[in-house]
């Protein structure tokens, strides 16, 4: 059963309504690199399209209806949207879900030091990487400095034309010999994956030069004061993300990919989201949730094991009906969800990676993931026959184009999503998203036609799933 390139499918205004998503797409990548900034993204437009904060409704205690929309963000990390419908909400929701985390380097709580006249942050890694790759390419810093006395400041440094960006250095390959013999694994170590951010020694301190103390990092030390209001022990109160600095671009010669950042997995996130605010007058409840801390397990306080989302839908309830513990059980038992998260692209470089009848192609639409995990499906939600048919129908019925897939050959390897928390609540779940090629990479490809598939599959499932 081949499934069809959507890019023979497509009418002229259809290639135009396209290349406008794409647009779309590329801004938000751009502008939300890190949890934090997809969440006050997804705010904002969510404010744009009349939904009114959760929280404030509570506080006032409005009593809520039938085509209302609401949207709470736990922590600043995660974001869940509702858009009420026609029929009771404990009659079920339609659900999106991705998550908005993607693999990145974190400083640590001290991570400024000086070696041989260099200053660099000490880093620990955040999810899946190979780390070798991340290695002598221009980084960014995204994050937020909480100080003691209250005060909250975001930055971003390394994504204006005149900023200075950041690097990890790698060996030359004159004196290489030992490090490429090393497995892929070790070549570059997780310690070695410190930032380079500064050589200029400080001068004008005439105290400091006598000692002959840190002089660069005192360099350092100086800049953060003057430009950040940030003194050096500001840094454990602080998260800064590093992250590869530049726009998300076309890629191609027929300019069919998108190339950039963190599309594992905003790429369903913001479908999701631009679905989710185009949805108007739903017969059953919508819902989008765009989650943190999937790449590392789902857990604290903002991923999918955290009960955020179980307790509002609890206060979305009490504000629609009697409140009732049991209705928010049926509630979630009779959703329907899509987990969406990136499936593998087939790539023919790599084609012994992949089993090619059960694997997902660039071009072929949203792809569905009956079961993700790995060998013999271990940690994986493995989505009913029922339910897969009724999604099936939904998505032929408004011609999106889709295909099935499984992450790679069977023992070889696999991946998980939060299909499988979801699914503990006793709703039907699927793992849906779209293919990506380079997964986990500082910089992921993806195709165009697929992103739209995704958008309109997500309109369709939010519009017609019964």
């Amino acid at each position: 059963m081949q499934r069809k390139n959507m890019w023979k499918e497509y009418t002229e205004d259809q290639q135009k309504e396209l290349e406008e998503l794409s647009v779309r797409y590329k801004e938000c990548l751009d502008i939300g690199k890190t949890e934090r900034e997809c969440v006050k993204l997804g705010k904002k437009m969510a404010d744009t399209w009349g939904y009114q904060n959760l929280e404030e409704c509570i506080s006032k205690g409005i009593t809520l209806k039938a085509g209302d929309k609401v949207y709470a963000d736990c922590m600043g990390k995660a974001f869940v949207m509702f858009q009420l419908g026609k029929k009771p909400l404990e009659e079920g929701m339609n659900i999106l879900g991705a998550h908005i985390d993607s693999p990145r380097i974190d400083v640590k709580q001290n991570p400024l030091y000086e070696d041989s006249d260099m200053a660099y942050l000490d880093t620990h890694y955040y999810g899946g990487i190979k780390k070798y790759q991340w290695v002598t390419i221009p980084l960014a810093i995204h994050g937020t400095i909480a100080k003691k006395d209250g005060t909250v400041r975001d930055i971003i440094i390394g994504e204006k034309e005149d900023d200075p960006v950041l690097v990890i250095s790698d060996l030359l390959i004159h004196l290489s010999q030992q490090q490429i013999e090393k497995k892929a694994g070790v070549v570059v170590e997780g310690e070695g994956l410190d930032i380079l951010v500064a050589t200029k020694p400080l001068t004008g301190d005439a105290e400091l030069e006598k000692e002959e103390k840190e002089l660069v990092k005192a360099a350092v030390v100086q800049f953060l004061k003057e430009n950040l209001d940030m003194e050096e022990e500001d840094f454990l109160s602080a998260e800064l993300e590093i992250v590869p600095a530049g726009k998300a671009r076309d890629c191609g010669l027929d300019r069919s990919m998108v190339i950039g950042y963190g599309q594992d997995d905003r790429v369903c996130a913001f479908t999701s989201l631009f679905a989710m605010l185009e949805t108007e007058n739903p017969e059953r409840t919508s819902c989008c949730i765009l989650v943190d801390k999937e790449e590392i397990g789902s857990v604290g306080a903002t991923g999918m094991h955290s009960r955020f989302f179980e307790d509002y839908v609890a206060e979305l309830m009490a504000l629609t009906e009697d409140g009732n513990p049991l209705k928010v059980r049926r509630a979630l038992r009779n959703s329907y969800m899509l987990s969406s998260d990136v499936s593998a692209a087939f790539d023919p470089l790599y084609a012994d990676a992949f089993e090619k009848k059960n694997t997902a192609y660039f071009g072929r639409g949203l792809v569905f993931n009956k079961f993700t995990g790995s060998r013999g499906k271990n940690n994986s939600n493995d989505a009913n026959a029922e339910y897969i048919a009724k999604v099936r129908q939904v998505l032929d019925n408004n011609e999106v184009g889709f295909q099935t897939a499984e992450m790679g050959r069977v023992d070889l390897g696999g991946g998980g999503t939060i299909a499988y928390i979801m699914a503990n609540y006793g709703m039907n779940v699927i793992d849906s998203g779209v293919a990506v090629l380079s997964m986990h990479a500082p910089y992921e490809v993806t195709s165009k036609a697929d992103i739209y598939e995704a958008y309109r599959g997500y309109k369709a499932f939010l519009k017609d799933i019964k």
